[in-house]
């Protein structure tokens, strides 16, 4: 199973959602990356074998200039969704996309469509 890290735009309480479905999931504010810039989150994310989620479309540049392999970022191209709605579409690509997030992908979303590119990005 993918374990996730989202990251500070997503809010705390999708992660607590998404474990109580049994996921293994975590917010960057319980592991005291709430105010980390967007490299250490990706690094730590790296470390953990966590796949990564976010609203900021800079961390796919920065996979892109690193050119890792890891860690697996997953774009949410729709703001505004609560808590619920998060946990939702982070599950359902997790269930879609699992075995690309596997081998390292970025991924994004807006709602409709889901968009996979195998890591490492050139």
């Amino acid at each position: 199973m993918i374990k996730v890290l989202l990251d500070q735009g997503l809010a705390p309480r999708a992660a607590v959602l998404l474990a109580e479905r049994g996921m293994n999931a975590v917010h960057v504010s319980e592991i005291g990356l709430a105010e980390a810039q967007d490299a250490e989150i990706l690094q730590a994310a790296r470390d953990s074998g966590w796949a990564c989620v976010t609203l900021d479309h800079d961390f796919h540049t920065h996979l892109a200039v690193a050119g890792h392999g890891s860690p697996s970022v997953i774009l949410l191209r729709v703001e505004g969704l609560a808590a619920q709605e998060q946990a939702d579409m982070i599950g359902s690509i997790c269930l879609q996309c699992e075995a690309a997030l596997t081998q390292g992908a970025a991924i994004s979303a807006d709602g409709s469509s889901v968009r996979i590119r195998r890591l490492p990005l050139k």
